[in-house]
């Protein structure tokens, strides 16, 4: 009972400001483009400072973990492998890229950081998981939905080049290389600036959740069943199922342990709705997964902690 408790007061705050969310667009107090600009107000400027308030405030040596963020790019990396593998079930190349997607991306910076911070307090791991899995996802989401599009047989160099640019000046990159940065100089941090950092920081999470809960629809969530339920069955339970036996067998614990699972088993983020739809795919599949693994992810994410409590493992 006791380490069921700890997996739902670590998973169930979460929901439920997502679920305020949701009720703050029911009654008109949150329409869906002022969803769509707390989403990118939170992760160009909170987010951001929260990671490098949490990163400029440790020791670098501490911190830094080659061996954790070598095992979130592979995992990555195979997760995008198995992904395209079970996606040859469709012959539509327009499904199966956005399949592909959808079935490896998940909501990495948000609802990690989220839960993180609800079981530490800070951060913890997840600045170098995210360093490790998020501009991976970037990429390959470009090249799969670039090679894959309706009509189109090849990759478009130029958004190849664009998105890599992307990359390299995504808010969240930046915030985590300015932190570790600060850290490796030792520099200090004015009490001005500290409460400074941590009041901006402090808005990233809720404002996040509730802009995620405002932009749920539930009659998209089965648009199209048949994939949208195999994807959904992959990212919430497959990826889990099959690394988080290496990563323990690997030796990671704890904070390391809950930055994995959330990298394998959090819900699709929203962003594969909005690059699907913008690269000229239909976005159905993409936004049928992304609410789909919304819904479940609150019981499949207590389920894999409250396991891993069970364990001893975190």
């Amino acid at each position: 009972m006791e380490n069921l408790i700890f997996s739902l007061n670590a998973t169930i705050p979460v929901f439920l400001i997502m679920i305020l969310g949701t009720f703050f667009n029911k009654v008109g107090w949150i329409d869906e483009v002022f969803a769509s600009k707390m989403n990118r107000f939170v992760f160009t400027v909170p987010l951001p400072v929260l990671l490098f308030g949490d990163l400029a405030a440790v020791d670098f040596d501490q911190v830094w973990n080659l061996k954790f963020v070598v095992f979130c790019f592979a995992a990555t990396v195979v997760s995008i492998v198995i992904s395209a593998g079970v996606s040859c079930l469709w012959r539509d190349r327009a499904v199966r890229g956005e399949f592909i997607q959808s079935s490896y991306r998940s909501s990495a910076a948000i609802l990690g950081i989220a839960f993180i911070q609800n079981i530490y307090g800070t951060a913890g791991m997840a600045p170098l998981m995210i360093i490790g899995s998020v501009p991976l996802y970037n990429i390959m989401a470009v090249l799969v939905l670039s090679f894959f599009k309706p009509g189109q047989s090849g990759m478009n160099r130029s958004l190849v080049r664009q998105t890599l640019k992307g990359v390299l000046t995504n808010p969240i990159i930046l915030g985590i290389a300015a932190g570790l940065i600060w850290s490796l100089l030792r520099l200090p941090m004015p009490r001005v600036l500290e409460k400074t950092v941590s009041s901006v920081g402090g808005i990233a999470t809720p404002l996040g959740l509730m802009a995620m809960g405002a932009a749920f629809d539930v009659r998209k969530a089965f648009a199209k069943a048949g994939p949208a339920i195999v994807a959904a069955f992959i990212k919430l339970i497959g990826f889990c199922g099959i690394f988080l036996p290496v990563a323990v067998r690997l030796g990671f614990r704890n904070e390391e342990l809950v930055a994995i699972l959330v990298m394998l088993g959090s819900a699709t983020t929203v962003t594969c709705f909005v690059m699907a739809r913008n690269m000229g795919h239909e976005g159905v599949l993409s936004s049928s997964v992304v609410m789909l693994t919304t819904v479940f992810s609150a019981f499949t994410l207590t389920g894999w902690l409250y396991l891993l409590r069970s364990l001893g493992l975190i």
